[in-house]
């Protein structure tokens, strides 16, 4: 009787059709190579040294389930706020001082704001702010925070995400 082959083994094995696999949904060779590597890691837990029944299948389920919220997340960001709605904002006020009307009618929205950044951890709070309000780019906060480049992402998505709610936005 032979020897079952390790997570890692089926890992290694299956790599290259992983990342073809992750590339085809994500549309990036890069972004593929991060969905890859965090399949990698929950499937090793899953597995926790032994043998899993279908480990190819459940291997490449892993990877098509986080290439997909990835993709779903990036659609959802987008449509939230994009650059061009900041980009707006700045010239609009930098056009001409706001009236009082427009000044009172975001006072508050800007008082919830800044509170909802003050709730959030330190380095979601900072990576939203390199983004957003430093323009910042997701690989150059990454680099700055020392994290991967998913992992600026889901920050700074979550931290956009926690404003909305507190603003009562969809």
């Amino acid at each position: 009787m032979g020897k079952q082959p390790t997570s890692l083994d089926i890992f290694v094995t299956h790599r290259r059709a992983l990342l073809n696999y992750a590339s085809s949904i994500v549309g990036s060779r890069a972004q593929a190579e991060d969905v890859v590597q965090e399949a990698w890691l929950r499937f090793d837990e899953a597995s926790n040294g032994r043998f899993l029944d279908d480990s190819t299948s459940y291997l490449f389920r892993i990877v098509r389930n986080l290439a997909l919220d990835g993709k779903r997340r990036l659609k959802r960001e987008s449509q939230v706020i994009t650059d061009d709605d900041f980009e707006a904002a700045a010239n609009m006020s930098q056009n001409s001082p706001p009236s009082p009307e427009i000044v009172a009618l975001y006072k508050d929205e800007y008082a919830l704001v800044m509170a909802a950044l003050d709730e959030l951890p330190e380095r979601t709070r900072m990576a939203f702010e390199m983004h957003r309000f430093g323009g910042a780019k997701l690989r150059e906060i990454a680099v700055a925070l020392d994290i991967s480049l998913p992992l600026a992402h889901r920050l700074v998505g979550d931290a956009l995400q926690h404003c909305k709610e507190k603003l009562g936005w969809p």
